[in-house]
């Protein structure tokens, strides 16, 4: 059965809407540096404020497709030792792997909270449209949640990573 049907609808609704929200963001950047680009060379007259949304939604992009390449085993990745070991402990370290990257990602999400409440409290806003930058921390900190909680998930399954090979 294809991938598409074996996901449960919580799943399906999540990566749906990651990946849309992905696609809807990318096209924005695209159209945005187009238009900035346009207006500069042809008459002189920038979007003003277009450098720093590029930089919020760059944010989003990456950190909405952070889950999804973390589930589906698309980073980049070697198999310079696979065939060395045997598939026991290619699941072992494929184990000890996941939780390394799980506990590093908590931490790393403990600390992006701490900056963004520290964010809220001081009022950080973008220097040109003063957009505050808050919301972007705590969604960077939401998606680095989740993400790591799919390496914890792996990590229990003893998962291997694409193609049970274990990328190693």
């Amino acid at each position: 059965m294809p991938e598409t049907f074996q996901r449960s609808r919580p799943r399906a609704i999540f990566d749906g809407l990651l990946g849309i929200t992905g696609a809807v963001v990318l096209f924005a950047m695209m159209m945005l540096t187009f238009t900035d680009v346009v207006l500069r060379y042809l008459f002189n007259a920038p979007l003003r404020g277009a450098f720093e949304v590029t930089e919020l939604m760059l944010v989003v992009l990456i950190f909405s497709g952070l889950p999804l390449v973390s589930r589906d085993d698309k980073h980049v990745c070697t198999d310079l030792i696979d065939n060395f070991l045997g598939k026991r402990t290619r699941q072992w370290l494929g184990t000890v792997i996941h939780l390394i990257v799980s506990v590093v990602l908590l931490g790393v999400t403990w600390l992006i909270w701490l900056k963004a409440g520290t964010m809220t409290r001081t009022g950080d806003t973008t220097a040109t449209l003063h957009i505050p930058v808050y919301p972007f921390v705590y969604l960077m900190c939401f998606l680095i949640l989740v993400t790591a909680i799919i390496h914890a998930m792996k990590a229990l399954r003893g998962e291997l990573g694409e193609g049970g090979g274990g990328n190693i």
